[in-house]
């Protein structure tokens, strides 16, 4: 039977999350026996279109079988995914909702699928979070990812579904990855308003982009004003085991959430549906936790 070669295509190298995205593929592969090339499209939509049919339109004999990628943009690449599918080329979906998916399946031969993390229920936990945490209420400079993003949009809306009315938001914008996010507090902290802020919580929709706010506040010259902002709870997402969970163990966040990462599950469903001729459910969802538990957050003493 001919060695399968999967393509992983991911938005960035400088996240985290993302990381993990390539070490879950990497290990899928090594364990199913499939080659797997991972590529970035360093957050860019027409990079990462341009990389994925490079590889559609290459000789047969060094085609990819299957396709995961993780959009950058806010759709997911409709007519490539309809080039993969006339040429028989399996198409998985991370993190984004497909319309298009359900007519593309139909008469498929290869798997086209969408596995994602649910992400208004990351947000709710991440409200939840925010509760036990600042049990008296209070103020949190929050970092969203980019407006385009839907999983950001989503993790917002769970967020304000569990959030107490009590705990008020000021909200930046990042881009998902830490020089972003210290890049926007440092041009907030430049403003005249943020001198008379006054907050109880930092928090960001990432892990990467809650340290780079810690890093904008380290920039700070004034001692008083610096060690405040850094006094504060600190709060993020994606809880990978060598950074937003080893930064809750030694202090620097105060709380995570683990979301699973998701290429090397989508490699081994690809696998399996190529070598069975069977389609994997339209859609399938992960489940996230929170990272100290909720229970252990509310017992904390500030």
């Amino acid at each position: 039977m001919k060695k399968l070669k999967i393509l992983v295509s991911l938005p960035t190298r400088e996240n985290d999350f993302q990381m993990e995205q390539a070490s879950s593929a990497e290990e899928a592969a090594h364990k199913l026996g499939i080659d797997v090339e991972v590529c970035y499209a360093e957050n860019d939509a027409v990079n990462q279109s341009t990389q994925i049919l490079k590889a559609l339109q290459s000789p047969v004999a060094t085609r990819p079988d299957g396709i995961v990628f993780e959009p950058v943009g806010t759709d997911a690449l409709p007519r490539v995914a309809g080039a993969a599918r006339d040429a028989g080329v399996g198409w998985a979906v991370l993190n984004r909702a497909s319309p298009y998916i359900s007519e593309l399946r139909s008469g498929a031969t290869a798997p086209i699928f969408t596995l994602s993390s649910d992400h208004v229920e990351i947000g709710r936990i991440q409200g939840r979070q925010f509760a036990a945490l600042l049990p008296d209420g209070g103020s949190i400079l929050y970092i969203e990812g980019p407006s385009h993003s839907s999983s950001a949009k989503k993790r917002t809306s769970g967020m304000m579904e569990t959030k107490p009315a009590g705990i008020r938001l000021r909200t930046l914008k990042g881009q998902w990855t830490e020089e972003s996010a210290q890049r926007a507090v440092r041009s907030w902290l430049n403003l005249a308003t943020s001198q008379r802020a006054e907050f109880n919580l930092v928090a960001a929709q990432d892990d990467s982009m809650a340290m780079g706010a810690r890093k904008a506040f380290e920039e700070i010259a004034d001692k008083e004003e610096r060690d405040a902002w850094l006094r504060l709870p600190f709060a993020g997402c994606d809880g990978v085991p060598k950074a937003g969970q080893m930064w809750v163990r030694d202090g620097r966040l105060a709380a995570t959430i683990h979301i699973p990462p998701l290429a090397g599950q989508a490699i081994e469903m690809l696998a399996k549906g190529i070598q069975s001729g069977t389609q994997p459910p339209e859609l399938s969802v992960t489940v996230s936790v929170s990272i100290p538990s909720l229970a252990a957050l509310a017992g904390r003493k500030s």
